[in-house]
């Protein structure tokens, strides 16, 4: 390590500057995964899509996304962390830009595919960082900067998004987005991740394998509890500006307006449960007391703000949905600093990866569910009121199914020199 980061209080320093970067990248991921959406209504049209197959070209991301949360765990844990950002952040810009001249359904499939491959080192090696070298009294502010990203990257491509889409179109929104996107890349890797101390290889032997990690029951309940949170946000976060522009009869430029307030009342919720969990937890609570309070709490007024958007009048609806933005914000500052909590610096990459694997099917069942609901039904009614019951379910599954949340214990496993083979038990 160089002298300028020797020391605690260096150490503590290009922590932060990595976190936010890492904040930075996950509001890229976010604007990069949402502008389908905003630009859904006038690429249904021009493509004469049913709400079908923009349901499927919704979920057609977390196909990819989903499933490579298993293997980003393994590469976080095995690789240098900071390699692998790089890679998966110029896979998933690429992936934004070339949709910008996709010419139909197959290609704009194939790449929203090849987006979710990208992003889905994102999470795991955020994950792995936070849990390595920030303390669990400072990581609910690490993880609310990060999930103020994660917000605000919704909010940005909702607002400045539409405003783009609304003046020039569809195909120059994506371009200029991914281009902009490559950007990022020369900070990260020119920039603190040179000098820290993760950038050394990692040592896999230390980490736990997958088959160990997913017995534990608090895997299992906290990848329960994150598809439950995510159902939910992926159907309002794909779903969002149809509904206001169809069942509304919004304007996109209102629709813009309104869908961006939305994703910034996430970020300040967000922002204010990451400093509120921190305090807490120096004044002595515990992290399970903190992280379940905050978990229940979100998941259950987000479902009630649901009611009130789907349900009540324009005028209240709107304010419902502003207030179901705040509900969500503490749970995506907290699912994160649950895994890395529970797993510890030696198993926070495949951890994560494992439970953002199952938080993220409900991205793919979730929008495609939505898309078939709107067809059959001819409203958006019947597919609310499921992710409003699935989103309480959750609620219930942090006190049910999530044991105390503290860090586990991991058994190393020994090292076997090169060439002997072990002796049979």
């Amino acid at each position: 390590m160089t002298a300028s980061v020797a020391g605690p209080d260096g150490q503590s320093r290009m922590a932060r500057r990595i976190g936010l970067l890492l904040a930075v990248a996950v509001f890229i991921n976010y604007v990069d995964r949402g502008n389908l959406a905003t630009a859904a209504p006038v690429v249904q049209r021009q493509f004469h899509l049913s709400a079908s197959q923009i349901g499927i070209l919704f979920s057609a991301f977390y196909w990819t996304y989903a499933i490579s949360q298993i293997p980003a765990g393994w590469l976080a844990e095995r690789f240098r962390v900071e390699r692998v950002v790089a890679v998966g952040f110029a896979i998933w810009s690429v992936a934004t830009l070339l949709t910008g001249i996709a010419g139909g359904f197959v290609t704009l499939l194939g790449l929203r595919l090849m987006l979710g491959l990208g992003e889905s080192v994102a999470f795991p090696c955020s994950s792995k960082m936070l849990a390595t070298h920030v303390g669990i009294e400072k990581r609910g502010r690490a993880n609310g900067a990060i999930a103020v990203g994660l917000a605000a990257g919704p909010a940005f491509g909702t607002f400045v998004g539409g405003m783009i889409l609304a003046r020039f179109g569809w195909r120059p929104l994506f371009v200029a987005l991914g281009a902009l996107s490559l950007l990022w890349l020369w900070p990260w890797i020119t920039g603190p991740v040179r000098d820290l101390s993760l950038a050394c290889a990692p040592d896999p032997a230390q980490s736990p394998p997958y088959a160990e990690i997913i017995r534990r029951r608090a895997a299992v309940g906290a990848a329960l509890g994150h598809f439950c949170a995510n159902y939910a946000f992926y159907v309002v976060i794909s779903w969002l500006p149809l509904y206001l522009v169809q069942e509304r009869g919004f304007s996109i430029a209102r629709m813009a307006a309104l869908g961006g307030a939305v994703y910034l009342m996430q970020a300040g919720g967000a922002f204010a449960a990451g400093w509120a969990m921190d305090r807490w937890i120096r004044s002595g609570a515990t992290p399970n007391r903190a992280y379940k309070t905050v978990m229940i709490a979100s998941q259950t007024t987000f479902a009630m703000c649901l009611v009130g958007a789907v349900w009540a009048p324009p005028l209240a609806s709107s304010v419902c949905l502003l207030l179901a933005g705040a509900a969500f914000g503490p749970a995506s500052a907290t699912l994160y600093a649950v895994g890395q909590t529970l797993a510890g610096p030696t198993a926070s990459g495949r951890w994560v990866g494992f439970q953002n694997c199952v938080g993220n099917l409900a991205g793919i069942v979730g929008p495609a569910i939505t898309g078939f609901m709107v067809d059959r039904t001819g409203h958006f009614y019947t597919a609310f009121g499921l992710a409003i019951a699935i989103a309480l379910i959750g609620a219930v599954s942090w006190i049910v199914v999530v044991p105390r949340i503290a860090t586990l214990d991991w058994k190393p496993r020994p090292r076997i020199p090169a060439g002997v083979v072990p002796e049979a038990a």
